[in-house]
């Protein structure tokens, strides 16, 4: 932290709203942070990080900034990376705007599909009519503070004490070319497999140098510009080397030789963790704040796991009956406001309610799980308080592979996965949880299990429309019962 900026009057106003919408000491970090981080703390903030290292609880730290974003207070960012190396290979405004069924990386000279689990990473950045900062205009960024604040996600771990020092050893030299310049740069190849990168057009050319050194020039030229040709590979001798750069781009360039070696490796694969976009598309606070802002109609965003949790309850049209429509109704209201904060509570979101059911989705699915036992056990002390058990609510979880859609203008998922959690779910006569084999299978459920003293019982049951038996879990319920 540093010397307190001054603020426009207009962003106090803001942070004024933003400490009565959001969690007040997520809300007071936030304001510390602009007044007194330092630019690149303010440039791709990530959440997590910055939660934790404030002790903050993460999800209200990622709805403040949420609703700091909704503001003006910052950007938010969505990053497509790659997992390889770390580097964003595309920043958008918006998640509208990951369009493409393949992207690729040329320093890794791989290609990869699109997910929203880790390939797209949700950062946040000031705004620059609350504070200015380098990196709002980053080509006035030193090259290697470009590498850090541009190139990289926020989930590299960069060493900021020894970072110099991993440069010298891997980086065989550097030159910052201004737009429409030539330059030569005359080096000694070592023995070494040798990438020659542009972090700002992403213009790669690999050197495998091996074989008997030599004392004969050796040339090799390379054009920047806005198209990204196919990455290739020479191969080349130990000795000097003539490597001529021009810059068509229309702006500057900052290319590198770097040893690909295990320095190099290392450097990049440290990682930690961001928020990701299907984290953020399971949260409460993002789905209420920008609800049908998120996917063109037409737009498919693949999910590699995503959980589902489907609850119903069960004799619903007896209550009707039995209370009347006014009582009932108002039973039923206070089920989904328990529901709503049970899910809220776990790390999830509700994606709709369908009659007197809930859709609902989590990142993990011991979150899923703990938000079903937790719901079970608010159903049952709003019982107690009646005196008679007049919600009894049916559960099921499934997790795996989805689509993300807009369907009736909102976010929703698409795929065998929901289909499977809701036929989980019309399993369920009672008090019962049914969860499939890879929620129960997954690591952190047992220690939820554990906790709740609950235990799973295995079976193999037929779904409709599903091909095949699939390995079921019910999670019965062991407790005391309202009114017996």
């Amino acid at each position: 932290m540093g010397e307190s900026i001054r603020i426009p009057d207009d962003a106090l106003a803001r942070f004024s709203v933003l400490r009565q919408s959001a969690d007040e000491a997520s809300a007071g970090a936030i304001e510390a942070l602009v007044r007194e981080g330092g630019d690149r703390a303010l440039n791709r903030v990530n959440v997590l990080e910055f939660a934790r290292g404030r002790g903050l609880d993460e999800q209200k730290a990622i709805g403040a900034f949420l609703h700091a974003s909704r503001l003006g207070i910052f950007d938010l960012s969505w990053n497509l990376l790659c997992p390889g190396c770390g580097g964003v290979l595309e920043a958008n405004a918006t998640l509208k705007s990951v369009r493409r069924t393949e992207y690729h990386c040329a320093l890794c000279a791989a290609g990869y599909e699109p997910t929203l689990d880790e390939m797209v990473e949700v950062s946040f950045t000031v705004n620059p009519r609350v504070r200015r900062i380098a990196a709002h205009d980053p080509h006035s960024l030193s090259m290697w503070e470009y590498q850090k604040q541009v190139f990289w996600s926020s989930g590299i771990d960069l060493p900021e004490d020894k970072f110099e020092e991993i440069i010298r050893e891997i980086v065989i030299d550097s030159v910052e070319l201004p737009a429409g310049e030539k330059c030569i740069l005359s080096v000694q190849l070592p023995a070494q497999f040798v990438i020659v990168f542009d972090p700002v057009t992403h213009a790669t050319q690999f050197i495998d140098v091996k074989g008997e050194p030599t004392r004969d020039r050796q040339d090799v030229a390379m054009v920047f510009n806005k198209v990204q040709a196919p990455s290739g590979t020479l191969e080349l001798r130990p000795g000097p080397l003539r490597l001529a750069l021009e810059n068509r781009a229309d702006v500057r360039v900052l290319p590198a030789l770097f040893i690909a070696g295990d320095a190099l490796h290392e450097l990049l694969g440290k990682r930690k963790e961001f928020l990701t976009a299907k984290r953020l598309l399971t949260n409460q606070t993002f789905r209420d704040l920008y609800r049908t802002d998120t996917l063109d109609v037409d737009q498919r965003l693949g999910i590699t796991s995503l959980t589902f949790l489907f609850t119903d309850l069960k004799g619903s049209t007896e209550l009707y009956e039995r209370v009347g429509d006014l009582e009932a109704f108002e039973l039923v209201k206070a089920h989904f406001r328990t529901l709503n904060e049970v899910v809220a509570m776990n790390a999830g979101a509700v994606v709709k309610t369908i009659g007197d059911a809930v859709m609902a989705t989590f990142p993990t699915p011991d979150r899923a799980l703990s938000a079903a036992l937790g719901m079970r056990e608010a159903m049952r002390e709003l019982n107690d308080r009646r005196g008679h058990e007049d919600l009894l609510l049916k559960i099921g979880i499934h997790e795996g592979p989805c689509l993300a859609v807009t369907l009736n203008d909102r976010l929703d998922y698409f795929g065998q996965t929901v289909n499977i959690a809701a036929r989980v779910q019309g399993l369920a006569t009672s008090r019962s949880i049914f969860a499939t084999r890879p929620v129960v299978d997954y690591p952190a459920s047992a220690q939820v299990l554990g906790e709740s003293g609950c235990e799973a019982l295995a079976q193999q049951i037929a779904l409709r429309g599903i091909a095949g038996e699939v390995a079921v879990y019910e999670i019965p319920w062991n407790g005391p019962v309202a009114g017996a």
